[in-house]
């Protein structure tokens, strides 16, 4: 198991303030709305869930239009 598997980050403006990385990708992405709630009123503020492995994006916050 890759402990570093799935990888959180949370941007504002453009610019990382935050990642995190998980070896379950449901541990990661019971953390987003965590991540959310606490730092979603950031600026121009994005998470994204990406699996490291694959270099697939998962998900992100907010979504796509």
């Amino acid at each position: 198991m890759n402990p570093n598997r799935f990888h959180l980050t949370l941007a504002s403006a453009g610019r990382p303030v935050m990642q995190g990385w998980w070896a379950l990708e449901a541990t990661a992405r019971d953390l987003l709305p965590v991540w959310v709630g606490s730092w979603g009123t950031l600026p121009d503020c994005r998470v994204t869930l990406v699996d490291e492995e694959t270099g697939e994006t998962l998900t992100t916050w907010p979504g796509k239009p």
